[in-house]
């Protein structure tokens, strides 16, 4: 894989692996990093080798927020016509499983990165905030909306109006994030679990997936519908002839993601 300026890339196994990789300054994310993450993780999409995606920070953070310096003489028209969110929008088209592994400082555009992520693990030390509120501004990249759909209006409200850091434990406690770890454990600990899903038929993962993210917004009857459709469709994968054929013969199946 070819060589980026502020990410590192990696495959272990089926697992392909994404390093925020600015350490001298936290992770803090400018609009560069963030076109190599997208760059990579739709180049993970498109690779039948790669099943899982795994995002976690060099250094002693995952990403302490955007880099203010490339954006603090930046005015409303100069940003329209940057268009920089457009990358940020197709994050959220991939189609494989996102798994972020959070440590140390997590903050706003960081923790907008974590928020794509389709589940979360974090050491006992990170940290979360929507420090926006501070810089007379506010979440650009999905925070408002991400977090609002993941812990409601009033948490929500309250998180990104107080501009202050949450603990771990309490973004656990919320469903922020899904599993807590300490920091030794972390990277060991996300990545096997990464490496199991990675097992998993991948065309059921897939849309599997796409069915949870329709019942964030569907209706329920809509939403049963969508789910139908996907059911349905999977028996048309070779996937799922194997896995029947596996069950019934009491052994180990073999998926091919067909």
């Amino acid at each position: 894989m070819s060589d980026y300026r502020f990410i590192e890339t990696e495959a272990c196994g089926r697992v392909g692996i994404v390093w925020l990789n600015r350490p001298d300054v936290l992770n803090a994310l400018n609009r560069t990093m963030v076109n190599e993450i997208l760059e990579v993780f739709e180049e993970y999409d498109r690779n039948d080798d790669i099943r899982v995606i795994f995002l976690a920070g060099k250094g002693r953070a995952f990403a302490a927020g955007a880099d203010i310096d490339e954006m603090a003489e930046d005015d409303s028209v100069s940003m329209e016509l940057l268009n920089q969110f457009a990358d940020w929008d197709r994050l959220s088209l991939v189609k494989k499983p996102i798994i972020g592994a959070v440590h140390g400082f997590c903050l706003g555009g960081g923790f907008e990165l974590a928020l794509v992520c389709d589940l979360l693990f974090a050491a006992d030390d990170a940290k979360f905030a929507f420090p926006e509120i501070n810089l007379a501004v506010m979440p650009g990249a999905g925070g408002t909306q991400r977090l609002t759909k993941l812990i409601g209006k009033t948490k929500a409200l309250e998180w990104i109006w107080g501009g202050d850091m949450h603990p771990a434990e309490e973004a656990h406690e919320l469903g922020i994030v899904n599993r807590l770890y300490p920091k030794a454990d972390l990277i060991e600990e996300a990545l096997g679990y990464a490496k199991e899903l990675a097992e998993k038929p991948p065309l059921a993962v897939r849309l599997i997936k796409e069915a949870v993210n329709k019942a964030v917004d569907y209706p329920l009857q809509e939403g049963m519908f969508f789910e139908r459709k996907n059911f349905y469709l999977l028996f048309s994968s070779e996937d799922q002839k194997e896995g029947m054929k596996a069950f019934i013969e009491k052994r180990k199946p073999d998926f091919k993601g067909r």
